[in-house]
């Protein structure tokens, strides 16, 4: 994403989505237009704009032309928002990008919708329950999501995350060794979610503007184990790894609702092996995760 990048904002009227949607648009992104049915008409006021609200998503796309949607409404409709999006990207583009800030969605609404999602082509959804995306850039940057913007410095490190704080982290111990974010992408701490691991690496892989990409796992659930994998078979730029979760306790879910242990592979112990296997290095704590990817960049 950049700064020509348009978009939508659904539940703009709501306290949370009008709050982001301010920020978002300080920091240079490009908010054409909001969401919120039965609002249709009116229009919010952000910094240095006036943007219009639609009753829907096909209306929105439509008038606007937007490519991407943010997602701030309360969990117990953002199953129904995400494929309001995904139907209005798809029939009006063809193709589009929804983010789902929302958190505590029930896991059978996303299973509904990732079988709904599974019939596009051109449709990609991150989230839910994550911090969104940056492309940090004093010119052309772009933000969407709610990551505090200051922190990402413009540079050549991709960096995923299923912890928005620990990704927060990793930008601000990057940013004081004077190294940069290519883009961050927060892919969400649930069991279900739109884009796994192994889907952004290999979007990275292929961005000519990072040379290398630091993952940030937990417990639970096969993602980082597949994205080492992949990374072993395909990829041809570094891959640094920490993973959270080292004295979790098996059987108990802790922080996020996709962090619990269910199956050989899924504890940190187990994760951490298993890529040191497929060649990952390991940042051996949340302290330590600048430092490990500025060595690696010393040694390409």
């Amino acid at each position: 994403m950049d700064d020509n990048s348009k978009i939508l904002v659904q539940g703009i009227t709501g306290s949370q989505g009008t709050f982001h949607s301010e920020k978002m648009v300080e920091y240079g992104t490009n908010i054409v237009g909001g969401v919120t049915p039965g609002k249709g008409g009116m229009s919010i006021e952000l910094p240095g704009r006036d943007v219009p609200v639609f009753n829907s998503m096909n209306d929105a796309v439509e008038s606007t032309d937007a490519d991407v949607s943010i997602i701030y409404v309360p969990a117990r409709f953002a199953a129904s928002a995400i494929i309001e999006a995904a139907n209005a990207f798809n029939q009006i583009k063809g193709e589009g990008l929804i983010i789902c800030i929302s958190e505590g969605i029930p896991t059978l609404d996303m299973v509904g919708v990732i079988a709904h999602l599974n019939k596009f082509t051109g449709i990609r959804l991150i989230g839910p329950n994550c911090p969104g995306i940056i492309t940090p850039g004093n010119i052309g940057g772009c933000k969407v999501g709610i990551m505090p913007g200051h922190i990402y410095k413009e540079g050549r490190v991709g960096i995923i995350s299923r912890s928005g704080t620990l990704g927060y982290e990793a930008a601000q111990q990057l940013k004081n060794l004077n190294i940069g974010v290519s883009t961050s992408v927060g892919i969400g701490g649930d069991p279900i979610n739109g884009s796994s691991f192994k889907d952004i690496i290999g979007k990275f892989e292929e961005d000519d503007e990072t040379d290398a990409i630091l993952m940030i796992g937990e417990i639970g659930g096969p993602q980082e184990v597949a994205a080492g994998k992949f990374a072993k078979e395909n990829m041809k730029k570094p891959v640094i790894a920490y993973i959270a979760g080292l004295t979790a306790p098996k059987g108990r879910v802790m922080g996020h609702a996709g962090a619990i242990v269910s199956a050989y592979g899924e504890s940190a112990v187990e994760k951490v092996e298993i890529l040191k296997e497929y060649g990952i290095t390991i940042s051996k704590n949340p302290s330590v995760m600048g430092e490990t990817v500025k060595t690696v960049l010393n040694n390409l």
